[in-house]
């Protein structure tokens, strides 16, 4: 298989593992933004979302970096402006995930939540760094 081969497969499990990832990402932060209002009523979810978190979208954003990083190797990438973007952009949310995940982790563990605004971000990153990984400008 040549690397010309390899890219499309690239390409289909760097976005399969963003749609995990950032499904992820969304989930944590709709629990604790549940858990602010009514922690007492979200807190059984926590373990839930813990295993989930380190089922499925842990591995997920460990695959959008190494699928990722991949196609930016293949296709040469590393010079270009809206790649850096789009790396600054994907640090952010996986600090995001980091942090909620230490939120959950409490929530589970019956410490209360405080409240971090970092969540709203991950809608307008994702839509960013959509656009600039399919426009490339």
């Amino acid at each position: 298989m040549t690397l010309a081969d390899a890219y499309p497969w690239l390409k289909a499990l760097h976005v399969a593992c963003a749609l995990l990832f950032v499904g992820g990402v969304v989930a944590g932060g709709l629990l604790l933004a549940a858990g602010r209002a009514a922690a007492d009523r979200i807190a059984p979810l926590a373990p839930v979302l813990r295993r989930w978190d380190r089922v499925v979208t842990v591995p997920a954003m460990l695959g959008v970096w190494a699928f990722g990083l991949g196609l930016a190797v293949s296709g040469g990438w590393f010079a270009e402006g809206w790649l850096r973007a789009k790396l600054v952009l994907v640090v952010v949310l996986s600090a995001v995930h980091g942090l909620q995940s230490g939120q959950v982790r409490r929530l589970a563990m019956g410490h209360g939540v405080k409240p971090v605004r970092v969540s709203a971000l991950v809608v307008p990153a994702v839509v960013i760094i959509a656009v600039l990984a399919v426009i490339k400008p």
